[in-house]
């Protein structure tokens, strides 16, 4: 009786299985594809996107520019632009009565201190008065403020005065040197220089913000010449005071003078350069908001 029992239980555990045949490993599961990380999924995905916004804001702004208008008119409400456009005009109207004043009181400096670097300061404030006068032009028309071809063409008009600029700083300066032309120093001579640095980099300053808002490159040369103006008021009193201490540096006024010059020569060149062709294309369009 006992071994029908032993052969119940063993069958009452199912059917046995049978062992893998020795010497032949288990097969492995196939390897399917390793899923790419999300870093790596991302980054193409991210560079695509930045190439298409950069691709869609060239083709936008080169749409705005053959409608005629420039890129403030997608930035600013009409009210915002109008608002700008006039603090524009007072910014330059307070920049050719301050300028003006400079430049007198600059050529009564080379004249009675044979001073180069005043000679060229007057110059460049001169330059800076009609500057300013171009920019008022450019923004006496209120329904103009977004157009391209009246900034393109205040533009050139300012590469002009540039270069004429430039040209005649840079003959004085050089006659000095080749004269060899010492300065006097004195009181006025630093008054005057102090001054033209402070109020020419504070008009700099706010012509530079106001043409960043209004992309306006007409507003942003205006800063620039004024920029310059200051940077030239400063040079008169480092030449003067260098030549106080020491009289063998007298060459430094003249060597600033023609420096500052070929600076205005190359700027007024590129601006000639990058707008003369942009008055061609918008020459047609006189689209005013």
């Amino acid at each position: 009786m006992q071994p029908a029992a032993g052969i119940q239980r063993r069958s009452s555990q199912g059917p046995a299985v049978p062992p893998p045949p020795r010497g032949h490993a288990p097969p492995a599961a196939a390897p399917g594809p390793a899923p790419l990380s999300s870093p790596a999924r991302e980054q193409p995905q991210l560079e695509e996107e930045r190439q298409v916004r950069i691709s869609e804001s060239g083709q936008f702004s080169d749409g705005l520019e053959d409608r005629g208008l420039l890129e403030s008119s997608t930035r600013l409400k009409p009210h915002e632009a109008q608002n700008y456009r006039k603090k524009a005009l007072w910014v330059s109207w307070f920049s050719i009565i301050v300028t003006l004043a400079l430049a007198v009181a600059a050529f009564t400096v080379s004249v009675m201190r044979y001073s180069a670097s005043a000679f060229g300061f007057a110059f460049d404030a001169i330059l800076d008065v009609l500057s300013s006068v171009i920019v008022l032009w450019r923004y006496s028309n209120a329904a103009a403020v977004h157009s391209a071809h009246r900034e393109y063409i205040a533009c050139v008009i300012l590469g002009v005065i540039f270069l004429l600029s430039s040209i005649c700083i840079v003959v004085k300066a050089i006659h000095d040197l080749s004269t060899r032309l010492l300065p006097e120093v004195d009181d006025f001579l630093f008054s005057v220089s102090i001054l033209s640095g402070i109020l020419c980099s504070i008009l700099a300053v706010l012509k530079f913000m106001l043409g960043k808002v209004l992309t306006s490159r007409a507003l942003i040369t205006d800063g620039f010449n004024s920029l310059v103006g200051g940077v030239m008021g400063f040079s008169i009193l480092l030449s003067a005071e260098v030549f106080k201490h020491d009289s063998a540096v007298w060459y430094l006024d003249g060597s600033i003078g023609v420096l500052i010059g070929l600076t205005i020569f190359a700027y007024g060149v590129k601006l000639l350069i990058d707008m003369v062709p942009r008055v061609r294309q918008t020459r047609h369009y006189e689209m005013f908001e």
